[in-house]
C-alpha cells in the first residue's frame, strides 16, 4: 500500500510537446462549437474569377493545338538546330556582350551621376551633356557609327595635345567589331543608368551623409560605404531590367558589323537552309532561358538588397504555420492561463 501511496503522490509524465498542441487545438476546437448560436460565414462568390479562369484555359488550349499540330512551324528543325554549334557560340557571344557592355555602362554612369550632383557647373554640363546626347540618338545609329570610327579616323596617337606624336597606331588594330560593339552598348547604356543610380544615390536621406561626416568620414568613403549601399535598394530593379534589355539590344550589333551574335548566328542558318520561322523559334528560345536566368539572379540580388525593407502582408496561413511551430517547441504550457490557488 505505500507504494502505491507513493505512486500517487507522484506528478505523471509531462506529454511531448507534439501530444500537448494536439490537445490544446481539440480544446479550442471544442470551446468553438460550444459557442451558443455561431455565425457560420461564408466567402463571398467571385463568378468573374471562375469565367477569366475559363476563358483563358480555352485560350491556352488553342494555342498549345496550334503549336502542335502546324506543320509550318518544323519542329524537327527547331530541335536539330537546337543545340547547334554556330547557335551555341552565338548564345556565349550575346552573354559576353551583354556582361561587358553593362559593366562598361554602369562604371560610366556611376560616374555621370556623381558629376549630377557635383558642385562644379562644369562637371555637371559635361554629365547633362553626355546623357542628352547619348539618350537623344539612337542605339542603331551609335553602332553604326563605332562601325565608322575608323573611317573617321584612321589612326590614333598618344602624345601632347597640340604637340608632339609619341606612338601612333591603326584604329582597325585596336577598335575591333568586338570592341566597337561593346562601346556602343556601354556608352549608351550608360545614359540611361545615370538617372536611374542618381535617383537611387538622391533616395538616402540626407541625414546620413551629415551623420558619416560628423564621424569624420572622407566624401569618398561615405559615398562608397554609406550612400551607395543604401541606394542598392532603389537601384537594383530597374538595373536587373536594363540588364535584359541589354540581352536584347545585342540582337542590334549587326550594325557594327559583329556577326558573331546569337541574332546573327540564326539568321545565317535560316538564310542557308531557307527555314526562317524555325531559326527563329530557336532563337527566341534561347533569349526566353537566358532571360530567365537573369531574372532569377535579379531576384536573389533585390531581396539581398531589400533586407529590412520587405513590405509583404502576414497572411492567415503564415501565422497559423508560426503558432504551430511555436506550440511544438513545447516551449509554451499547454494552457496559456494556468487557475491560480489563492
Amino acid at each position: 500500500s505505500a507504494c502505491l501511496h507513493l505512486d500517487d503522490q507522484l506528478d505523471p509524465a509531462p506529454s511531448p510537446p507534439s501530444t500537448r498542441s494536439l490537445q490544446k487545438e481539440l480544446m479550442d476546437t471544442q470551446h468553438h462549437a460550444d459557442i451558443p448560436n455561431r455565425i457560420k460565414a461564408k466567402d463571398v462568390p467571385h463568378p468573374g474569377t471562375w469565367i477569366a479562369a475559363i476563358i483563358v484555359a480555352v485560350l491556352g488550349a488553342m494555342l498549345i493545338h496550334g503549336l502542335v499540330t502546324n506543320p509550318n512551324y518544323q519542329w524537327d528543325i527547331v530541335w536539330l538546330y537546337l543545340r547547334d554549334v554556330k547557335v551555341v557560340q552565338g548564345i556565349g557571344y550575346t552573354l559576353l556582350l551583354t556582361v561587358a557592355a553593362m559593366i562598361l555602362g554602369t562604371i560610366v554612369a556611376l560616374i555621370m551621376a556623381i558629376m549630377r550632383q557635383a558642385r562644379n557647373p562644369v562637371l555637371r554640363a559635361v554629365a547633362w551633356a553626355y546623357i542628352f546626347v547619348f539618350r537623344g540618338v539612337p542605339v542603331y545609329t551609335q553602332l553604326v557609327f563605332w562601325g565608322l570610327f575608323a573611317v573617321l579616323y584612321p589612326m590614333l596617337s598618344v602624345g601632347v595635345p597640340f604637340g608632339p606624336e609619341f606612338v601612333k597606331f591603326r584604329t582597325q588594330d585596336v577598335l575591333t567589331a568586338l570592341a566597337a560593339a561593346i562601346i556602343g552598348l556601354g556608352l549608351n547604356e550608360g545614359a540611361y543608368l545615370a538617372e536611374i543610380i542618381r535617383a537611387g544615390l538622391e533616395s538616402v536621406d540626407a541625414g546620413q551623409t551629415e551623420a558619416a561626416k560628423a564621424l569624420g568620414m572622407k566624401p569618398s568613403l561615405i559615398m562608397r560605404r554609406i550612400i551607395i549601399p543604401q541606394s542598392m535598394r532603389v537601384i537594383v530593379p530597374p538595373l536587373g531590367n536594363e540588364t535584359i534589355g541589354m540581352l536584347k539590344t545585342t540582337s542590334l550589333v549587326l550594325a557594327v558589323p559583329f556577326t558573331l551574335d546569337l541574332q546573327y548566328a540564326t539568321n545565317a542558318i535560316a538564310n542557308r537552309i531557307y527555314a526562317t520561322i524555325p531559326l527563329l523559334i530557336v532563337a527566341a528560345i534561347w533569349y526566353l532561358v537566358m532571360t530567365s536566368v537573369l531574372m532569377v539572379i535579379q531576384h536573389y540580388v533585390e531581396t539581398y538588397y531589400g533586407r529590412g525593407f520587405s513590405r509583404r502582408r502576414t497572411t492567415g496561413s503564415t501565422r497559423h504555420n508560426r503558432q504551430s511551430a511555436v506550440n511544438a517547441s513545447g516551449t509554451t504550457p499547454a494552457e496559456p492561463l494556468p487557475e491560480v490557488e489563492l
